[in-house]
């Protein structure tokens, strides 16, 4: 590769992951870096991660036994979660990119808009944008979200895998159909119409097969899915059929690749020892179907087993080796990179 692509990624949880550190100054860590983890300052220059959405994901006091997976079984979801606790731990998260962003000395930028994002990148500085994943903090008036948005919130999937009162997620199950259940409820409706008039990306990656229908026949922006891989190659029902991504095409919209080995292999299993091979095979069929204009990445970096051949963020340029040694050009290697993201973002955040 004749040189560097910088990468704006649809979607980690290095939030989540500073939020749960227990030792340490969090934020100095990230900026100065440190031996965990997938993202921090020097991971992110090393790789030439340029930016990206910042997840705020609000996690159950209970832990998620995957073991399940391994059998072909479905892994227990927790009861929904209670407001008060989800929006306390969403504002410390948030408070977090804050901190990031104010002790960084220029090196972070929290964006709000596509421009904000192309001027950060333009200057080397690393590009955030706050993501809420699975809205438990939000009350059912939404009265919070008009908060959120003058906090910077510019990107949201109203539900993660554990139910809410906006609607149902997928479980993790393997194999299985996204076609899981209900979609959204009337306070997901609002959700949805409220979005638009903001102009808040709504990300579909965890919501039933139902629910992304619900949200397709309501919403005037783009389909997204930030986070999410071909159904036809991983049957999980985290990924998404070929009629989902013909949508996301019809609608101008994205999907992005994720990272995690449980929804790139064909067996389902959260096994680092994957080859990047699969990640070519998603990519080459979301391509086919969807179109080289409306996929790209969406990592999951700090909230999911990876391969070790990409290990960080600092790995990323091995993805676009194997691209372009696959076969890949660089106008389209750039337009995964970043350039979908971008154009993307220009058509739902502004």
């Amino acid at each position: 590769m004749t040189a560097p692509i910088p990468v704006f990624d649809g979607h980690n949880d290095a939030l989540l992951r500073l939020h749960l550190q227990q030792a340490g100054d969090p934020v100095a860590g990230f900026l100065a870096g440190s031996a965990g983890g997938h993202i921090d300052l020097p991971k992110a220059r090393a790789g030439r991660l340029a930016g990206g959405l910042f997840a705020v994901f609000c996690p159950s006091p209970e832990k998620l036994d995957f073991s399940a997976l391994a059998a072909g079984g479905e892994v227990p979801m927790p009861p929904p979660l209670p407001m008060e606790m989800a929006r306390a731990s969403a504002v410390r998260m948030i408070s977090l990119l804050l901190k990031l962003e104010r002790q960084s000395g220029g090196q972070v930028a929290l964006c709000r808009s596509a421009a904000d994002i192309r001027s950060a990148m333009a200057r080397g500085v690393l590009a955030t944008v706050l993501h809420i994943e699975g809205v438990e903090c939000l009350d059912g008036e939404l009265d919070f979200l008009e908060v959120l948005y003058a906090a910077g919130l510019r990107s949201l999937g109203p539900v993660w895998s554990r139910h809410n009162i906006f609607g149902r997620g997928v479980p993790f199950r393997f194999p299985g159909s996204p076609d899981t259940g209900p979609g959204l409820t009337e306070a997901g409706r609002r959700l949805v119409e409220a979005c638009n008039r903001l102009g808040v990306l709504i990300d579909l990656s965890h919501i039933t097969e139902r629910g992304f229908w619900d949200v397709a026949g309501l919403s005037t922006a783009p389909l997204v899915a930030t986070h999410s891989n071909a159904h036809a190659l991983c049957p999980t029902p985290r990924n998404l059929t070929d009629d989902q991504l013909r949508a996301i095409r019809d609608t101008d919209g994205m999907v992005g690749l994720n990272f995690a080995t449980g929804f790139l292999r064909p067996d389902g299993r959260m096994d680092p020892a994957t080859d990047i091979d699969l990640m070519v095979r998603h990519l080459d069929h979301m391509i086919e179907v969807a179109g080289e204009t409306h996929v790209g990445l969406g990592s999951d970096f700090d909230g999911a087993v990876i391969p070790t051949a990409i290990g960080s963020a600092a790995g990323l340029p091995r993805l676009f080796e194997a691209l372009e040694q696959h076969g890949y050009d660089r106008p389209l290697l750039e337009r995964l990179a970043h350039g979908n993201w971008l154009s993307l973002l220009e058509r739902t955040i502004g």
